[in-house]
Order: structure tokens, then sequence, then C-alpha cells
């Protein structure tokens, strides 16, 4: 064992009282989190608008700030955009996170210099928090390797402009600069293709013991890895391979093939980080719940989803969760973001200490027939019988299709590329229907009703979803496709790459 991994090991056992602090005392914090944030913003322009110095408790809060989307907001981010300080956080942002909205195009997201640190802290401790779980500390004397977008800024109003993982590059401690990979150089190439290819070439034959990423791009790095050393398994090329680290979606979809992909099953850590903020990490090998990250400069609201179209709907602080309950995930952020809806629904599987599970999009569900099916829901059904028939999911998605060519009722069209692909496609089609009827009664209702038939199953061709997100842009980096669509953009781009019987 290096020095670097027997220094670590002293600095996790340092770092989790603190986070033993968070977990013992997360209703304080939050309290103490949201009374902070309001007195540093009372003078902002929101702040005033807004009646900051008036505010005392959360039902104030509550009176004062409504809730609002990215385009709600958008008001007071483009004053920020245009150069104007104290909008909605003292002074102007460090950086504008870029990001792609599905409605409203660009967003530019605000990052503080108080917001910033909170990232690379909450990254830092989901690797330490591990550590001092498993006393497993050799791979920071090794490779890392973090898949992500490009480092490279622009300006906006004299603002540096970037994506946040680019973002982030810049704020490696120095301590891992040595160990990280890839090169500065090759981390700026914008076409992601010709990025993985770069990063094979600069990587293959190091020393690699840690992986970053998210899923879909990190097995692209896998699979083209392997192509140049002859179909070797990861754990061949990088014998100390001992530890993934993803966010942005749920791994389980991905897994088997990931892990016959490494030759392996892999120790994880799953981490929530946004460009609004970094929320949630895996605190635990025990347990898959993220724990959330109270005293980190974010006050959270949340509402429970079957509400959350209402005109009026029911704003919560932590202390009135409940368990296994859908909410959607509202941010007041020590970077200027109020009553803002993150887009994400959370379902809380601890209240001690307070830890979550991100359980979809608020905007992503599929409601043609009123059946409101999330995915979640999806998720669960598709795989859990993916892996009792030991078939092998690359990626789906789905949507309704309410007026059939073929004429019939309305259903569920399933489009999903296979590695492993059934061999009655129809038989598991049934058994997926009859595993998402028992996950949503409004669903199992219409069945039985006979106002939907059965979900229908549409194989893929290989590397249907890398080319459609290749037509749309959006190959590489922190983009995901939706999983759950309520129209047919998605599905009729696909359509074209069905594998007929």
């Amino acid at each position: 064992m290096g020095v670097k991994a027997i220094l670590s090991k002293l600095f996790a056992a340092w770092v989790n009282r603190d986070i033993d602090h968070i977990r013992q005392n997360a209703v304080t914090l939050q309290q103490q989190t949201l009374q902070q944030l309001l007195s540093k913003a009372k003078y902002t322009a929101f702040g005033k608008d807004h009646h900051f110095a008036n505010i005392h408790t959360y039902e104030d809060f509550k009176a004062f700030v409504p809730l609002r989307d990215y385009e709600d907001l958008r008001p007071y981010i483009d004053r920020v955009t245009n150069g104007e300080a104290d909008v909605l956080w003292p002074g102007k942002p460090a950086y504008l996170a870029k990001t792609s909205g599905t409605t409203s195009g660009v967003k530019y997201i605000p990052i503080s210099n108080e917001s910033m640190p909170e990232h690379i802290k909450a990254a830092r401790n989901a690797l330490l928090s591990y550590i001092h779980e498993t006393g497993k500390a050799d791979f920071v004397d090794g490779k890392m390797i973090f898949l992500q977008g490009s480092p490279v800024m622009s300006e906006k109003a004299g603002v540096a402009t970037g994506r946040l993982s680019g973002i982030v590059a810049h704020h490696v401690p120095a301590y891992l600069q040595k160990n990280r990979l890839p090169s500065y150089e090759v981390n700026c190439i914008d076409d992601w293709e010709q990025k993985v290819d770069a990063i094979v070439e600069e990587t293959h034959n190091q020393d690699m013991r840690l992986i970053s990423g998210i899923p879909p791009w990190c097995q692209m790095y896998f699979d083209r890895l392997s192509a140049k050393a002859g179909g070797k398994k990861i754990k061949d090329i990088f014998p100390n391979f001992k530890l993934f680290v993803y966010g942005g979606v749920n791994y389980e979809p991905y897994r088997a093939r990931i892990e016959e992909s490494i030759g392996f099953g892999i120790d994880t850590i799953e981490t929530y980080p946004a460009s609004e903020g970094f929320i949630a990490f895996q605190d635990s090998q025990k347990d898959k719940g993220l724990l959330l990250l109270v005293n980190s400069g974010i006050f959270y609201e949340f509402i429970p989803t079957e509400e959350f179209f209402n005109e009026n709907p029911t704003r919560l602080s932590l202390s009135q969760v409940k368990l296994n309950k859908n909410y959607a995930l509202i941010m007041n952020t020590n970077a200027g973001l109020w009553g803002y809806s993150l887009g994400d629904t959370v379902k809380f599987t601890s209240l001690n200490p307070y830890k979550i599970i991100v359980s979809g999009r608020i905007k992503h569900y599929i409601s043609a027939f009123g059946e409101h099916v999330i995915g979640e829901e999806v998720e669960h059904a598709l795989m859990s019988v993916a892996r009792e028939e030991g078939i092998d999911v690359v990626e789906f998605t789905v949507a309704p299709q309410v007026n059939p060519t073929e004429g019939g009722l309305p259903y569920h069209e399933w489009f999903v590329e296979f590695g492993k692909a059934p061999a009655d496609i129809p038989a598991f089609a049934q058994k997926v229907d009859k595993a998402l009827q028992q996950k949503n009664i409004y669903y199992f209702d219409l069945i039985e009703g006979n106002i939907l038939r059965p979900l229908v199953v549409r194989s893929l061709q290989p590397d249907s979803f890398i080319n459609f997100m290749r037509s749309q842009g959006k190959l590489g980096g922190q983009n995901k496709v939706p999983r759950l669509s309520n129209d047919r953009k998605i599905a009729d781009a696909l359509a074209i790459d069905v594998i007929e019987p």
C-alpha cells in the first residue's frame, strides 16, 4: 500500500466524523441552511422582490417564494447572463453551467463561489466514505479516469461558461492531478467518438484503478478498449481496476452488460450531481440509498408527485417526508436558485439517516390514457424479467401507440436494443407487461378494462440508440436517452431500426 492510500485512510476517518454529523442532524442543518441562504441573498434583486427580510419561517418562505421551473426563473437568469450583478445571489456567478433542457433549449445554471466547492467536496467525500467503510484505498495509488465533457470554456457577459463536468475538471485537487486521465488535451476533444478513441489510446497501457462516468458512455469506452485488446475483458486489461463511480442514470439496466465487459461484479459508488448542485451520494456498499447532503448550501423541498401539476401543490420540508413515496425535488441554493423544480423525482429509502433513490423525471412519464407510468416502474418491469430470463438489455425507451396502423386497441410500445435478445419476444413482452401491471395499478386497470392491450416490444438493430443520439448531436457527455415519452418523436426515429420478426 502506497503513501497516498495510507494517508487517504486517515483522511477518510476524519471526514467521516463530519458525515456522521450530517446523518444525525439533518433537519436542524436544513433549517440553518434556509436561514443562511435568506440572510445572504436578502439584498439581491430576487431577495427584495420576494421580501426575504420578512421571512422568518418555512411557512413564510412558501408564502413569498413561488415554485418555478427554468422558464419561470428565466427573466432573472437573463439578467445574470447579460452581466448584471446581485440578481439571484450576491455578485456575479463564478461560472455558468451550460446544459440542454428538453423544453427550454440551452439553459444557463449559475454556479457561485460558494456552491462550486460543494461539488468538489461531495465527490471527494463519496470516495472517502467508501474507503472508510471498506478499508480499500489502493485505487488512489493508481490511475483514475473521469469520462466527462470538455473543460474548454467560453464567456458570457464576462462569466466563464461550460458543461458542469468540464468546469469541475478545473477544480480537481492537486493531489489527484498526476493520477488523473485523460490528459487535458484529450479532454478538450469535442467529438465524442474521436474523444473515446483518443482516451483508449492514452489509457490502454496504464494502471487504471478507478473509472467514473455515465454508464452508457463508459460502456462505449469498454467496448472500444476491448476491441483494441483483441476481445480481452477489462479486468485483463486493467488488472487493478476495482471501483466504478457513476451517476446520471439508473445503473441497473446497464449493470449486467458492464459487469460482463469487466469480467466480474465490481464495487460501485452512485452519485447524484447536477448543474444545480451536488445532491447526494452512496455512502455505504451495504445500502443502495444515497445520503442526502443537507449541509451543502441547498435547502430542499418535496412535492408529492401526484400533486405536482396542481395549482397549489403541497410543499414539504425534510422533516415532513415519508418513506417510499415519490416526490418532485425542489431546490433553493447558494448559487441563487429559488423554489426551483429540478425535474427529478426521488423516493426516501431511509429517514434515519435521510437517504433517497432517484425514481425518475417528473416530465418523463406516460399518461396518454391516465396510467401515469413512471421511469422506476418501467425499469423494474423490464429488468426484473431480463434478469430472470438471462437477457442482456443495452438501452430502451417507451412511447404510447395511440392509433395503431394495424387497428385494435392502443398500447405501450417498447423499443429495446438487446445485447442478448429473447428467443421469443412476444412471450418476453407478456412477462414484462405482467410485471408492469403489478407495479402500477392504473395500468393494470386499463389492461383489465380492455382500454389498452398488453405492451409490444420492438427489438432494435445494434447501436440504434448511439446512432439516434448522434443524429441529435447529443452523443456522449452528460446526455441521456429519455426512457419515457408521451409523444412519438423518439419512437418514430427509432422505428427504422426495428428488427422485423
